[in-house]
């Protein structure tokens, strides 16, 4: 173990030392730090053999001094050459080595000896200041501790340095004026760059640009027209969508004033149109100016809702208002409006009539096609019925108009019908009301639209139905003794019917002469009519007479009931 003056410190720098650098600094500040460490006492280093540096062709080696400096092997590992290996003293003190001197309280005195490692007059490193305020050389600025440089024929020369980027800015005289609007030169692509990018005092090829400067001006003028009418231009876009943007999420919807022009227009809506769609459909045929003002004021209106699908007369460039209030009044609807207990048959002409073909041409249709329109697997096949789709042409609005084909008419009529009758579960309810199917149930509600004269009467008439149809009835032995039936046989609407014409027909269709109901539905239920079937009262009606031989029906529980019910009647007809 090598001693250190008092205590034991770090071995002596060396090249390789990271802190080994230019101008003193490395050992100044490691010297600093090695004399805190030890307490400002006299350090001893002891002598290391160094391998030395002469000249570099020769590969002489000289070190520090007389020592050579120290060298590794391959793994780091230092080690001292044969040739140059000295014995080690422990307590031999390097000769070369000066130490500063302390006063009593180990303060330095501020001497400082010279330092044995200062280069000579002909090492340009000399001349360097030394450190410790100029009073020590500096160690490390000796020729021993770098290498002499190279001649000036081995230098090797400075790389050129490369030229400025080139930008597309030029701030010009006028602090940051652009090329282009200062009117710059295009003849070399270099215009307004300044003359330190170029080198300064460049002139190339002898050419005067005395008059450049005055060149440069004269082209802003129209340059800046340019500009400011593309970015004019460019606002005046952008503003014009912008203006339509807000109108389209937070302004009015476009829309016409008044109540139309004039010119009148047919307009079909489809069935299940929305308010959507039915704007969609006006604004096609030029009814309303948007879809959205239709959509607004649809809304708007407490009875917007109840417009319905069919045709329609409006005129051209209504207000979506006004267009809505027209569409809800009756005076606007050209459909095919067919009445609640309509036969068939005058159905079948109605649809001529619209359609304006020849009279018996849908009746005709009817009769042949009847398997191919829509009817459900319950309402076929049943026996000695007249026609199939009677009580399947439900009562309601339809947009019928000329062009279309008679068959395509019908079969919305039978669509409407078997929507209705499944969405109140016929197949079910008939069960229950002691039926046998919803054919029959059809057929009940056929009979009480055509017995009802109001629809107050219409449930107490389904209760007469089902108490003469059960096998207890003793009044009128299960049969129903309506003229209605009667009528329907006949194509005709007699109130008074002789009883021999009665009693002498034994068609299915007489139910004076046939227990139970009828082969079939006998005109088309309307909505109330086949709610009634459904629901009706149980009170204990049998029997009931139209007393006023019109509009009022009274009923009656038994046959004392009822004859009184006839002579009022009686009465009504000798005055």
């Amino acid at each position: 173990m090598t001693e250190y003056g008092r205590g034991q410190g770090p071995e002596p720098w060396h090249p390789d030392d990271p802190l080994y650098g230019d101008g003193g600094w490395g050992g100044q500040q490691a010297a600093q730090q090695a004399q805190q460490s030890y307490g400002g006492q006299q350090q001893h280093y002891p002598q290391q053999p160094q391998q030395q540096y002469g000249d570099w062709d020769t590969g002489e080696q000289h070190g520090y001094g007389d020592q050579p400096y120290p060298q590794y092997d391959q793994y780091g590992q230092q080690y001292a050459p044969q040739q140059h290996q000295q014995p080690q003293h422990p307590q031999h003190q390097a000769p070369q080595q000066h130490q500063q001197q302390y006063d009593q309280n180990g303060w330095p005195t501020g001497s400082y000896p010279q330092d044995p490692y200062a280069g000579g007059p002909q090492d340009p490193y000399a001349q360097q200041p030394a450190s410790y305020c100029g009073e020590q050389s500096d160690h490390y600025s000796t020729a021993e501790a770098y290498p002499p440089p190279e001649p000036p024929g081995r230098r090797r020369p400075e790389p050129e340095r490369e030229p400025e980027p080139q930008t597309d800015w030029d701030p010009g005289p006028d602090q940051g004026e652009h090329a282009f609007f200062a009117g710059g030169d295009d003849e070399d692509g270099r215009e307004g760059e300044p003359d330190d990018r170029r080198g300064r005092g460049e002139r190339r090829g002898g050419g005067d640009r005395r008059g450049g400067g005055r060149e440069k001006k004269r082209r802003s003028g129209l340059a800046c027209l340019v500009v400011v009418a593309v970015l004019g231009g460019g606002l005046a876009g952008v503003s014009y969508f912008g203006y339509q943007f807000y109108q389209d999420r937070f302004g009015s919807a476009p829309d016409f004033a008044g109540s139309g022009n004039g010119e009148q227009v047919t307009v079909t809506i489809p069935k299940g149109s929305g308010g959507y769609a039915i704007g969609q459909v006006l604004k096609k045929m030029g009814v309303v100016k948007s879809v959205d003002a239709f959509v607004a004021a649809q809304a708007a209106n407490p009875d917007g809702k109840n417009i319905q699908d069919g045709v329609y007369t409006l005129q051209k460039e209504m207000s979506a208002a006004s267009a809505v209030e027209l569409m809800l009044s009756p005076e606007s609807r050209d459909n095919l409006i067919i009445a609640e207990g309509k036969r068939n048959a005058a159905v079948y002409e109605l649809i001529d009539a619209r359609l304006e073909v020849k009279k018996g041409t849908t009746a005709k249709v009817a009769e042949t096609k009847w398997k191919t329109l829509g009817l459900p697997d319950w309402a076929v096949n049943h026996p000695d019925v007249k026609d199939p789709l009677e009580g399947f042409l439900f009562p309601s609005s339809y947009a019928v108009a000329k062009g279309q084909k008679p068959e395509d008419v019908l079969k919305q009529m039978v669509a409407r019908a078997t929507e209705k009758y499944e969405s109140l579960d016929f197949e079910t309810k008939a069960k229950s009301l002691g039926l046998e199917g919803p054919w029959e149930l059809v057929t009940v509600a056929s009979l009480v639209q055509a017995e009802g004269k109001t629809h107050d009467d219409f449930r107490k008439m389904s209760e007469v139905i089902y108490n003469r149809l059960k096998p207890t009835n003793t009044e009128t032995n299960q049969k129903l003794q309506f003229d209605s039936s009667f009528n329907y046989l006949k194509g005709q609407s007699e109130i008074d019917i002789s009883e021999s014409e009665i009693n002498s027909n034994t068609d299915p269709y007489n139910t004076y002469t046939n227990k139970g109901l009828p082969p079939g539905p006998i005109g088309n239920p309307g909505d109330d009519a086949v709610k009634a079937a459904l629901d009706p009262t149980s009170d204990g009606w049998i029997y009931f007479v139209a007393t006023d031989g019109m509009d009022k029906t009274e009923f009656a529980r038994n046959i004392e009931e009822h004859q009184k019910l006839v002579d009022k009647f009686n009465a009504s007809r000798k005055n």
